[in-house]
């Protein structure tokens, strides 16, 4: 049996990416899946490894949540991260510190220095968030141009430019967290890759916040996966139905969206709706034959997931390699291509 534990790795802590560099300026490891063996490139190379008739899958979901400084009744400071508008005047929220944070309560989040709206806490969802009403039209159309764009956890560098945390394809509102292996990819890459026939077909799935949260059960089927709304539309399906060449999945997002919709031949289906699937060693991949993805957390789904891809031994020694060659991890850093 798996256990969490198996996916564990050192990482010294210098060597999580607080910052992006320019698109397609990262260094880019390729792993082999069938012999293990890896290389060393940068991501300007990827187009030598794609050929006519791949086809690139990408998310193009754009990161919409913003994340506020709160204060309480009490005058204590709070945080609101307001993930996606539910009706005109009610938002969903993640907020902290959540216990003290009821239905009825009334908060006070800051938009610009010196001004705030107010918020009244309406319930809380069944994933421990909260609904808020913000009352009146023209602060509701202010919120998304305030706050900040929430980063992950071990970033602790504020952002230059907001812009470095969306792909140059972010199209759909609806994400808490960038799908950031498409964060390498530069205008230039993508016409590049046109030349050789490769084309690109774009599906959606929102990014959720829990996509940063560890394993905690030693035994991974007792793990409850979060729910993520994904839709695969008819264009993007006829496209990768109808492919001569093999799909690479531009991240883990994408890989998830396109198992969530396989059928049995390796097509997939126009699909929307929520998915909560664990790719996990063992799982039957029937869409993706190619992976670009970053460098993921230890006792992570996503690294369970690309270990299922390509073997726990395969990537566990792929991701020692990147150590010892320091290249940089997470969010900001470098990435991996599998074949």
């Amino acid at each position: 049996m798996n256990r969490t534990s198996d996916y564990e790795y050192a990482l010294p802590p210098e060597l999580i990416a607080q910052s992006p560099v320019p698109r397609g300026e990262s260094r880019l490891l390729v792993l082999e899946r069938q012999s293990g063996q890896v290389a060393i490139e940068r991501f300007s190379d990827l187009t030598r490894y794609l050929r006519d008739g791949d086809i690139l899958v990408v998310n193009d979901t754009r990161v919409s949540a913003r994340r506020f400084a709160a204060h309480l009744p009490s005058g204590r400071p709070a945080e609101v991260l307001l993930m996606r508008r539910r009706e005109d005047e009610v938002w969903e929220a993640l907020v902290y510190p959540g216990r003290r944070m009821k239905p009825g309560m009334r908060i006070r989040l800051e938009t610009t220095p010196g001004s705030h709206v107010d918020a009244e806490v309406v319930d809380r969802t069944p994933e421990g968030g909260r609904l808020l009403r913000i009352r009146g039209v023209e602060p509701n159309a202010e919120l998304t141009r305030h706050g900040t764009i929430p980063l992950p956890p071990y970033i602790h560098v504020p952002l230059a430019d907001e812009e470095r945390y969306q792909t140059v394809y972010a199209a759909r509102d609806g994400s808490a967290a960038a799908p950031t292996a498409g964060l390498h990819f530069s205008e230039d890459i993508l016409a590049e890759a046109a030349k050789l026939g490769v084309q690109v077909a774009a599906v959606t799935l929102h990014v959720g916040v829990d996509t940063f949260r560890p394993i905690r059960s030693e035994n991974p089927d007792e793990h409850s996966m979060h729910g993520e709304w994904y839709t695969i539309g008819q264009e993007a399906a006829d496209i990768i139905n109808n492919r001569r060449g093999r799909v690479v999945a531009v991240g883990t997002t994408v890989v998830r969206t396109l198992e969530s919709a396989a059928l049995s031949d390796g097509r997939v289906e126009p699909r929307c709706g929520v998915t909560r699937l664990f790719i996990r060693p063992g799982h039957s991949f029937r869409v993706v034959e190619a992976m670009v993805t970053n460098f993921h957390l230890p006792r992570s789904t996503l690294l369970m997931l690309v270990s299922a891809f390509a073997g726990r031994e395969s990537v566990l020694n792929a991701y020692r390699h990147a150590v010892e060659a320091r290249f940089r991890f997470y969010s900001f850093g470098d990435a991996m291509l599998i074949v």
